[in-house]
C-alpha cells in the first residue's frame, strides 16, 4: 500500500468481508482508532458501531511488511533474526507464543530456531467492533501447545499502543506461565518493557517533531 487512499480501500474491502474493526486494525497494522477512521472515511460498508467521520485523521504509522510475509524464505530469515534477539533471555524457556494473526507465522519460525514448543493467542481485539471491550476476552488455541506453568517467549509483528502485548502477557500469567521476553518486527511506541517483561524489536519507530 502506497498511500492513505489504498488504506481506505483495503479497510472498506475488509469491512465488506465482515471483519470486525479489531480484525481490520490487525490486518492493516494500525491502531483501533485508525481502523475506525479508515472504515468511516471509506466508501465501503460501515461495521457495527461506526459513526460519522470527524476532523483530521488519527496520529499513527502504517507498517506494510507484505514483502516479508509473502515469501517463506524471507520470513524464515526474519524469524531467525528475531530468535537471535531472544536467544540469551532464558535457558529454561521451552514455549513460544505467537499473537494471532500475523504473529503466529513469525512465532513458528522463532520456535523452530530456538527449538521450543509453539502456542498461539487470539487477542480480544479480534472481537472488538464498538467502543467497549471490557466484557471480551482472548483465547489460547487448543490446536497448539498449552502454557502448563511454563516460561515462554511472546512474538508479534508490531506494537502500536502496547495494549495487545500487555493483554497477552497478563493472559499467560493467568494460565500460570511466565513471559520471559517479547519480540516484534516493529515497535511504534519505543517501549523497553511491558508489565516488567523486556521487549525487543528489529525496527523501532521514533516520531520526530512537535504534536501541534
Amino acid at each position: 500500500m502506497k498511500n492513505i487512499d489504498d488504506l481506505m480501500t483495503s479497510a472498506a474491502e475488509l469491512a465488506e468481508r465482515g471483519l470486525s474493526k479489531g480484525e481490520i486494525a490487525d490486518e492493516l497494522n494500525v491502531s483501533r482508532e485508525t481502523a475506525s477512521w479508515l472504515v468511516e472515511r471509506s466508501d465501503g460498508p460501515q461495521t457495527k458501531g461506526t459513526q460519522e467521520p470527524t476532523g483530521g485523521g488519527p496520529e499513527d504509522i502504517h507498517v506494510d511488511w507484505n514483502a516479508i510475509g509473502r515469501d517463506s524464505n524471507r520470513l524464515g530469515h526474519v524469524g531467525s533474526a528475531m530468535a537471535d534477539l531472544l536467544s540469551k533471555q532464558g535457558e529454561a524457556v521451552d514455549l513460544t507464543i505467537g499473537i494471532e494473526k500475523a504473529g503466529a507465522p513469525l512465532a513458528t519460525t522463532v520456535a523452530r530456531e530456538l527449538d521450543t514448543d509453539l502456542g498461539t493467542y487470539a487477542p480480544r481485539k479480534h472481537q472488538w467492533d464498538d467502543d467497549d471491550m471490557d466484557e471480551l476476552g482472548g483465547t489460547f488455541s487448543r490446536n497448539f501447545a498449552q502454557i502448563r506453568d511454563r516460561d515462554c517467549y511472546v512474538v508479534d509483528d508490531t506494537i502500536t499502543s502496547g495494549t495487545t502485548m500487555t493483554e497477552t502477557v497478563q493472559a499467560i500469567r493467568d494460565q500460570g506461565g511466565e513471559p520471559v521476553a517479547c519480540v516484534v518486527l516493529v515497535d511504534k511506541q519505543g517501549v523497553s518493557d511491558i508489565e516488567g517483561v523486556p521487549v525487543y524489536s528489529l525496527v523501532q519507530v521514533i516520531r520526530v517533531g512537535n504534536d501541534e
